[in-house]
């Protein structure tokens, strides 16, 4: 979803990765997960963005796990000053909706202004979304 949203408004693409990185099994996966959101973790990253302050726009997208955002997905806004910048989150599940990340995307971005996300499990559903948001003419 990350590159048809990058294909339609333009931009970089940064892939967020633990320093340590997640299981190559997905169940075993869930379990690290599960584990860092019980603990409130906060896993390093081997990811950084440099030059984050010549962005006034960051799509965040990430898989919801265990009802929120991954841990390394507050590990890497919290890394940074978000002030006066727009964040808009889009996630992908298997059964839990975006607003059940939203009130954590929204603590985690306080100084920023954050736009309404989009659960993309649908790729017909991302034109329509950036549309309403106004990413899109």
């Amino acid at each position: 979803m990350a590159q048809q949203i990058q294909g339609l408004v333009g931009g970089d693409l940064v892939k967020i990765e633990t320093a340590t990185p997640y299981p190559e099994d997905y169940t075993e996966t869930t379990e690290v997960a599960k584990k860092e959101s019980e603990d409130d973790a906060r896993p390093p990253l081997s990811t950084s963005v440099s030059n984050m302050d010549e962005y006034d726009t960051i799509y965040i997208g990430y898989p919801i796990w265990w009802h929120t955002a991954p841990m390394a997905v507050y590990t890497f806004l919290e890394s940074y000053d978000l002030s006066g910048k727009t964040v808009i989150p889009f996630c992908t599940s298997g059964g839990s909706e975006i607003d059940e990340s939203m009130a954590a995307i929204n603590a985690l971005c306080a100084s920023a202004t954050v736009l309404e996300g989009l659960t993309a499990n649908d790729s017909d559903d991302v034109q329509p979304w950036l549309t309403k948001i106004g990413a899109l003419e």
